[in-house]
């Protein structure tokens, strides 16, 4: 029993681990401005995708009633529930204007990916023109 609590281990101590973890911190700290625009951009990847959804339904919803639809429900678009109601959407998609030969179509975020204030706000039309309207 002597020999067992006699023998050292070979181990990091405890100053050694906070050391470390410090540094990894200030380093992580110093890439994540860098990292913020890539985000923006891999999130902006949902409202790009909606929308052309948004366009495809619209499309076959005047090829049937030869008119755009002012309600996401008429032509089949089901929201997903928003990040901060639990669900996994982060823009609000809705139609901003419709009629019988043009429709525009919003993806609004509900959430500010850099800080900054600005909210992404996204765009298409009748003739699936898709633009960044507001930049986040």
């Amino acid at each position: 029993m002597k020999k067992v609590l006699s023998t050292r281990l070979k181990a990091f101590t405890l100053t050694e681990v906070l050391v470390v973890l410090v540094i990894v911190g200030i380093l992580v700290l110093l890439a994540l401005p860098n990292l913020m625009p890539l985000i923006s951009k891999a999130k902006s990847t949902e409202a790009k995708i909606q929308l052309e959804h948004v366009y495809t339904l619209e499309k076959s919803n005047f090829f049937e009633k030869s008119k755009y639809s002012n309600d996401l429900d008429a032509i089949g678009f089901v929201q997903e529930k928003m990040v901060n109601d639990g669900g996994n959407a982060n823009y609000k998609i809705e139609i901003v204007e419709a009629g019988p030969t043009s429709f525009k179509a919003r993806a609004r975020a509900e959430a500010d990916f850099d800080g900054d204030g600005v909210f992404n706000v996204w765009e298409i039309d009748q003739d699936k023109n898709l633009q960044e309207t507001v930049k986040d």
